[in-house]
């Protein structure tokens, strides 16, 4: 009996290539002369695009290309990447025989001769519209999860705003009715002197509801986290009942970092909650911000960051529930007490801004929750002005 032949095997014929690349159905794959004209077409492509192999073969491969793309210039574009790259890739919109267009991700290869010279360009294309349709669908449910997250923390300060608004109408209203009363121009001065501070006041209250309630597009901007931690102090102050004291640590000469602020005052007030209801009668949550290098010790991240920690001396958590906290939907709050999202909205938000969350936690001792953002890096021509 002969022994198995261990040598390599044989290269197919090229009819046998070709009946595989005929037999791929998911994927458009044919051939372009070194001008852009389909020189070749499988089963695939006519699946994907609509063209029988007569109908297309000898057109140039522009007919695919959106109008825009095509006025642009974009096929040539394509072409001269590739022939002098080796390669182009790309995804966006392609057109259909029948006018309809659909999410194409593209890649476009040389094909040499054996003495190594390009003879043609291979081309295959993938319709991606249904990824792409589920990407952007997932992305409008997080915004919709992030709304949602932002009206259930709005509706956790309402009580609190009540009161102080309260606070801010008595003063209004009454020092007014002393001011009617009164002859003395003095005392009138001071008691309107009091109904514009109460006014600003409750002006400055508002616009920090805004900046939470509005629906803006995200836009990270060099913010000076000094200056937006000491403005939200009032705020977070509100979402406190009495017996819980804040406390703000913030290093001098903090440097600034890049974020969307309005999301940023969103995750702080989110974490400050979250310490909050640690608390069973009253405690300490302690917020502070420095500087602090990583080198690989939390997500891999290297380099310099400010670390914004939001403590607390409250009941804590232990190991087995420490590993879920951010997952979306879970809670370790009663029924009706939490929705789940909001350390999971902390997490995407550290993780959008390139940078990191990470939780410490012991029972009967506390919780610690340290965000860290990488320092803002001015770019390069501003650095070497």
């Amino acid at each position: 009996m002969d022994s198995p032949d261990c040598s390599a095997p044989h290269a197919l014929p090229t009819s046998t290539y070709e009946q595989l690349v005929q037999a791929v159905v998911d994927y458009g794959i044919y051939m372009l002369d070194l001008n852009g004209y389909v020189v070749s077409w499988n089963a695939g492509a006519q699946r994907i695009k609509g063209y029988r192999a007569d109908e297309i073969i000898g057109q140039h491969f522009s007919r695919f290309f959106t109008q825009a793309d095509r006025a642009a210039g974009k096929p040539a574009w394509l072409i001269a990447r590739a022939l002098s790259q080796d390669g182009a890739q790309d995804e966006g919109w392609r057109v259909r025989k029948d006018g309809s267009e659909f999410w194409a991700l593209i890649a476009l290869d040389v094909v040499r001769s054996p003495e190594g010279e390009i003879i043609g360009l291979a081309k295959i294309t993938r319709d991606i519209t249904d990824r792409r349709n589920a990407a952007l669908q997932l992305e409008t449910m997080r915004a919709q999860l992030f709304q949602a997250q932002k009206l259930d923390a709005l509706g956790q300060l309402t009580g609190g705003m009540a009161h102080d608004f309260n606070n801010l109408l008595t003063i209004i209203i009454g020092s007014a009715r002393l001011a009617m009363r009164s002859s003395d121009g003095a005392r009138v001065t001071r008691l309107l002197e009091h109904i514009l501070d109460a006014g600003e006041r409750g002006s400055q209250m508002t616009q920090q509801l805004l900046s939470f309630a509005r629906r803006n597009t995200l836009k990270a901007e060099r913010i000076d986290l000094a200056r937006l931690i000491e403005s939200l102090r009032a705020l977070l102050s509100h979402a406190l009942p009495d017996g819980i004291e804040l406390v703000l640590e913030i290093e001098a000469q903090l440097p600034p970092v890049e974020v969307d602020a309005p999301q940023l005052q969103m995750v702080l007030l989110n974490l400050v909650l979250n310490a909050r209801d640690a608390f069973e009668d009253g405690g300490l949550i302690q917020l502070r911000a420095s500087r602090r290098t990583l080198k690989g010790e939390w997500d891999n991240l290297h380099g310099e960051f400010v670390q914004i920690s939001v403590s607390d001396n409250g009941r804590g958590m232990d190991a087995q529930v420490l590993p879920r906290i951010f997952e979306p939907f879970f809670t370790t709050k009663g029924f009706g007490k939490g929705t789940g999202l909001g350390l999971s909205q902390v997490y995407g938000f550290a993780r959008q801004s390139n940078g990191c969350i990470n939780a410490d936690s012991t029972p009967g001792v506390g919780t610690c929750m340290s965000l860290c953002l990488p320092v803002w890096q001015p770019p390069s021509n501003e650095s070497e002005s």
